[in-house]
């Protein structure tokens, strides 16, 4: 798709997104340090039920999600994207470690949330700073290499976990003990950030007002879309879940997140690079196609060797999506306004995991465990088929 409406500005270090991607590697490292055995820890130790984890879960990131719109808008008017991004990763600073400290359903949520207040504050800044730092020729292929990175940080984490894991053993305290090692790679991030992300040249627009959101409908029709696809894509933390339901091993649930984020990051860079070849429609339809078809897997999966091709498969999903989606966006949006671009976004599929998440949730435990899978393949199915009659009428 031809893109007419970005504006000629002058490009920072071709390095730039390699550092953001790097800060995300080791904030990755973090997130998934804990996030395999959050929703074991919140059922076997904290005693909370799917209901509620569905509910927290879809809680936190849509309660949070406005703080990625907020941000979105505030670094365009500015013209700075890097505080923000300094903010998200230290309210994850702070909220990480203090799950370990305050147990209680109330506080967990607060904490959750405090985290997803961090996530907020920095997605859009960063996906705005990567998009500014990249050519449009080749912007798939930069996003690619932001996620690879970002990703393989999700690799490292896990393998961590399980290391823990396995020297901790029956440890009562190993769950504390991991959430407190949390902050330890966001240290890199700062680092990093402060000395190796350059802010990129966007020309600051004082009159913003951030009610007055002027963006291509063709955006909107794309978002409506995603929205529809979202809809049947709950929380990750029910394929834990699932894996444990049908029988793995606490010890090897890192090592299979490790192995999904492996092949999400492996192949972002190539379907990125694909994206830039046939198009950003085409390799999202194949990204939603792997989805169903996984979350079909998921539904049928009998046995622990299941749940691995599972996982496998289902980082395709993401290399197929996450990078190639914004990049997307970035083709249509100018660049003074890719910063509220990427907050409404981020914001509305945000909102919309609170239901996502609580239908999961209410399905698991009034259903079967199978069933919130059935529903999430339907749906996104459906989606599929309104961006392929999208993309040959309107995205043209």
């Amino acid at each position: 798709m031809e893109n007419k409406i970005e504006p000629e500005l002058k490009k920072p270090k071709r390095g730039n997104v390699f550092y953001v991607g790097l800060i995300s590697f080791f904030g990755g490292i973090s997130q998934d340090i804990f996030v395999p055995i959050l929703p074991l820890y919140m059922t076997s130790i904290l005693g909370l039920d799917k209901v509620f984890i569905g509910i927290s879960e879809g809680l936190v990131t849509s309660g949070a999600s406005i703080f990625k719109l907020v941000a979105g808008f505030l670094s365009d008017k500015f013209g700075k994207r890097k505080p923000f991004v300094f903010l998200g990763y230290f309210f994850s600073f702070l909220a990480r470690p203090l799950l370990a400290v305050f147990t209680g359903a109330t506080a967990v949520l607060s904490l959750r949330f405090l985290d997803g207040v961090g996530k907020g504050m920095k997605d859009s800044p960063k996906d705005a700073l990567i998009a500014d730092s990249a050519l449009q020729k080749t912007r798939g292929k930069e996003f690619g290499i932001a996620r690879t990175l970002d990703t393989f940080g999700s690799v490292v984490g896990p393998l961590v976990l399980f290391a823990l894991l396995y020297v901790l053993g029956d440890n009562p305290s190993r769950y504390h003990i991991i959430l407190l090692l949390t902050t330890v790679p966001l240290f890199f991030t700062f680092v990093i950030l402060k000395y190796k992300v350059k802010e990129t040249p966007v020309a600051v627009k004082t009159d913003i007002n951030v009610l007055k959101v002027s963006l291509p409908r063709k955006f909107y029709i794309f978002l409506s879309i995603i929205l529809l696809f979202s809809i049947g894509n709950s929380s990750d933390a029910f394929l834990v879940l699932r894996a444990q339901n049908v029988g793995v091993a606490i010890l090897a649930i890192p090592l299979i997140y490790a192995l999904f984020n492996f092949v999400y990051a492996s192949a972002s860079i190539p379907l990125g690079s694909l994206s830039d070849r046939i198009g950003r429609e085409k390799v999202i339809i194949l990204g939603w196609l792997a989805f169903s078809l996984s979350y079909f897997g998921f539904a049928f999966a009998s046995s622990s060797y299941q749940i691995w091709l599972l996982f496998a498969f289902y980082g395709l999903y993401y290399a197929t999506t996450e990078g190639v989606a914004k990049a997307f966006i970035a083709d249509m949006v100018p660049a003074d306004h890719r910063g509220r671009a990427y907050g409404i976004y981020n914001t509305s599929i945000g909102l919309v995991s609170l239901p996502a998440s609580l239908i999961a949730g209410i399905i698991w435990e009034k259903v079967s465990p199978s069933a919130p899978f059935f529903f999430g393949g339907i749906i996104s199915f459906i989606a599929v088929i309104a961006l392929t009659l999208t993309s040959r009428y309107v995205f043209r």
